[in-house]
């Protein structure tokens, strides 16, 4: 099902939602999920909790994500994972192109909708395409029941904290070790969640 979209940007740019599919799996690979932020979140751990604060940074970080494992997106038969839980929407333009998605999964023990990955290209930012993909990845946690929805994020995209927090999205927890061993290491894991009506 293909549901278009009409967001509020200046030049009136159309988009529409719809489940992926096989022939979308090297755009969403390819898709430019990197940021840019002038502030990050400092976390500051007690024996008692955790503290965040928000500080600038100057010059501006840019966070540029490593490559895919290819994990993602639809499977051969064109199904979007949705035998072992996995969902993926995609956002196309108006000429077709991909403008962004969003990957889901349930869990039926804690009826937890998970976002796996949410991304949109740069050039289509701020244009209600990132709030319209949270708002299928919701549709599909009330289809199935879901109390709430979760996510995780690096205390170094603020401008992500910044959208979920509009999205109605808290913190919920943190891991200090998730990105040990990684490329991102230094970076720590906060969790996000948001009640599912």
């Amino acid at each position: 099902m293909t549901t278009p979209l009409q967001t509020p940007d200046s030049d009136g740019a159309a988009y529409a939602l719809r489940a992926a599919r096989p022939e979308d799996t090297e755009a969403i690979e390819a898709l430019d999920g990197s940021f840019t932020t002038a502030s990050v979140f400092r976390v500051a751990v007690t024996a008692d909790g955790f503290a965040l604060r928000e500080v600038p940074v100057d010059p501006p970080l840019t966070k540029v994500f490593p490559e895919d494992d290819g994990s993602g997106g639809a499977d051969e038969d064109g199904e979007d994972g949705a035998e072992d839980g996995d969902h993926t929407v995609v956002a196309v333009d108006a000429d077709g192109g991909l403008a962004g998605f969003v990957t889901v999964s349930y869990n039926p023990w804690n009826r937890r909708l998970t976002i796996e990955d949410i991304e949109v290209a740069p050039e289509h930012r701020g244009r209600g395409v990132g709030r319209a993909l949270m708002g299928r990845a919701r549709d599909v946690a009330r289809e199935r029941g879901a109390g709430h929805v979760w996510l995780e994020v690096t205390n170094i995209n603020a401008p992500a904290v910044h959208a979920y927090r509009r999205m109605g999205f808290a913190f919920c927890g943190l891991d200090t070790t998730l990105y040990q061993g990684t490329e991102s290491e230094g970076e720590h894991a906060l969790y996000m969640s948001a009640p599912c009506p």
